[in-house]
């Protein structure tokens, strides 16, 4: 599997996925959340990130959003989940020392994954960064 830049301003394949993502996982947020994050998506979160995907065929199969010091985002399609994709994302991130990553906690796949990963909860916050009440997990690898 290879990592490489996502070099578009054409975001679709991504939002696609990361609905495609969300609804099978997120099953906490409702209609009009997913509404409102998939609009916010390429203004105020794409923008504002180093995204990577990994191909399968040509397809977005997995994407990480990479920040200074976090994986502030990874999705993989729903058809690929279980074959490594995101694995490959976050030992990319890590191999560039990124240790951080933050996981809804009502997300019990994530956790499991990122745990499984060696990351281990520093901190929680009782309210996402949008003012929601959905709790965060801080997680960091040593």
């Amino acid at each position: 599997m290879t990592v490489t830049p996502y070099h578009s301003n054409d975001y679709t394949e991504l939002i696609n996925l990361w609905e495609d993502s969300v609804r099978s996982s997120h099953h906490f947020l409702t209609e009009n959340d997913i509404s409102t994050i998939r609009k916010a998506l390429p203004t105020d979160y794409f923008p504002n990130v180093t995204l990577y995907v990994i191909r399968h065929h040509n397809e977005v199969a997995a994407f990480m959003g990479l920040s200074a010091d976090m994986v502030e985002m990874l999705f993989v399609s729903t058809k690929h989940q279980g074959h490594g994709y995101g694995s490959a994302l976050i030992d990319f991130a890590l191999n560039r020392g990124i240790t951080k990553v933050d996981v809804n906690e009502q997300n019990e796949a994530a956790r499991k994954f990122y745990f499984k990963k060696g990351f281990q909860i520093i901190s929680r916050s009782e309210y996402d960064t949008m003012g929601n009440h959905f709790p965060i997990l801080h997680l960091q690898k040593n």
